[in-house]
């Protein structure tokens, strides 16, 4: 099978993913610029408001709520230093019974609380979680910056965690090499990966790590 050709917001095979969180990035940020290739005008920038579930308990799915819709992806494997994470499910509000029964809960990987009669609601089930001791909504806002280098899709944000600000810098592709070429000339060698949830958890505290140049 030959190499696949990346494209900003659209669907392919797991992809691999390196990504840091900390208080300044300026300089990387112009790298990725100096170095990408012309992208679609809808993807210079963009910005979202989300709700991430965090749960004590779990590191491998990452779950987040974006336009009414869940959305979990699943971490698959670890490769030189690259994370690859796949789609677990997607699902949107109302929730029936069963997909948090057998779906949204096992992913958080915590007891199942006693749910609301019939299919749940976006406001229900933030309550769901408001009450459960082990989980926690975390609002968050993105101002994406998209930029392509190398093939792989490149990103720098301004992102705040329950209003708390930090930047963050990524790229992704299904290829290894040319995430690696990336990293390099982007200015990214020596950072350390850190995914969305592992940044959630040191900001709020629930992790004692620093973040990356925090």
């Amino acid at each position: 099978m030959g190499k696949e050709t990346m494209q900003i917001g659209v669907l392919s095979k797991p992809r691999f993913e390196f990504r840091s969180f900390g208080q300044n990035f300026d300089r990387i940020h112009h790298r990725m610029s100096r170095f990408s290739v012309p992208i679609p005008e809808k993807v210079w920038e963009r910005h979202s408001d989300e709700i991430y579930i965090v749960s004590r308990t779990n590191d491998v799915n990452n779950t987040k709520i974006r336009d009414g819709k869940m959305d979990i992806k699943t971490f698959v494997q670890a490769v030189d230093g690259l994370e690859q994470w796949n789609p677990l499910m997607k699902g949107e509000f109302p929730l029936p019974p069963d997909v948090l029964r057998n779906e949204v809960f096992p992913a958080f990987q915590v007891p199942l609380p006693p749910l609301p009669p019939g299919d749940c609601s976006y406001d229900a089930f933030l309550e769901l979680i408001r009450t459960h001791p082990d989980l926690a909504a975390v609002r968050v806002h993105k101002q994406r910056f998209g930029y392509m280098v190398h093939d792989t899709i490149c990103e720098y944000a301004v992102v705040l965690i329950n209003g708390a600000r930090v930047v963050s810098v990524a790229t992704e592709s299904t290829e290894v090499a040319d995430l690696q070429r990336t990293i390099v000339d982007t200015g990214m060698t020596g950072l350390e990966n850190i995914n969305y949830l592992q940044s959630i958890k040191r900001v709020l505290g629930i992790s004692p790590a620093p973040l990356a140049n925090a």
